[in-house]
């Protein structure tokens, strides 16, 4: 029998939160939930983005993405800084490199603490839905971000990662309508300069 592309954890209760790394990409998969009556709490946290103009840009279009659906939507601290000393020592690393799995886990960690002051059970995340990413390192980034959060604390009372590839199901092909549907910011990079710079020196390198 063939797998569903979305399985939903029996005990789910209706309630998520849903970290988001910007409107596009949360668009389908909340819709998705809406429709399967799972209500998310959408967590905007991505102190990765640069330049500060261009976090604002995508912050406020999850904000309106949120806003028009009448769905709870959370600011998470913008601090680029330490997002910096954080991942000291890995701005050479590539794409898919170990950066990009060190930057999942410091998002998704403090997700998993918002979750757990929130009291919801269960924690996902947007980057899920990005054929960029590499879903081996969402993944261990969440279960690392859950066990942090919980310490000793017994999975009855903590906080689980809900590991889920979110392009499957239809939702990428989704996502793209959305986009236009609701005449969303469409970034062209992951956030960080790291990322930028790689691509700027890609795309000078192919003018060569």
């Amino acid at each position: 029998m063939k797998r569903p592309a979305i399985v939903v954890p029996e005990d789910l209760e209706g309630r998520v939160l849903l970290h988001a790394c910007c409107a596009p990409c949360s668009s389908a998969i909340v819709e998705w939930l809406v429709q399967h009556n799972i209500r998310p709490t959408i967590f905007y946290y991505n102190p990765n983005i640069f330049p500060r103009e261009e976090y604002e840009i995508r912050k406020n279009e999850s904000k309106r993405h949120a806003e028009s659906l009448g769905l709870t939507w959370i600011d998470g601290d913008y601090d680029h800084e330490q997002w910096r000393q954080d991942v000291c020592g890995l701005e050479g690393e590539p794409e898919r490199g170990r950066r990009c799995e060190q930057c999942f886990t410091l998002r998704l960690t403090v997700a998993a603490r918002k979750a757990k002051e929130l009291g919801i059970k269960y924690f996902t995340t947007t980057l899920a839905s990005s054929r960029w990413k590499s879903l081996e390192q969402i993944e261990r980034a969440g279960h690392i971000a859950e066990q942090l959060v919980n310490g000793q604390c017994s999975m009855v009372n903590g906080v689980v990662f809900w590991t889920q590839n979110w392009r499957k199901g239809g939702l990428y092909e989704r996502r793209n309508q959305l986009l236009k549907e609701f005449n969303f910011y469409n970034q062209q990079y992951c956030g960080c300069e790291f990322s930028q710079r790689t691509k700027i020196d890609k795309n000078e390198a192919q003018s060569l």
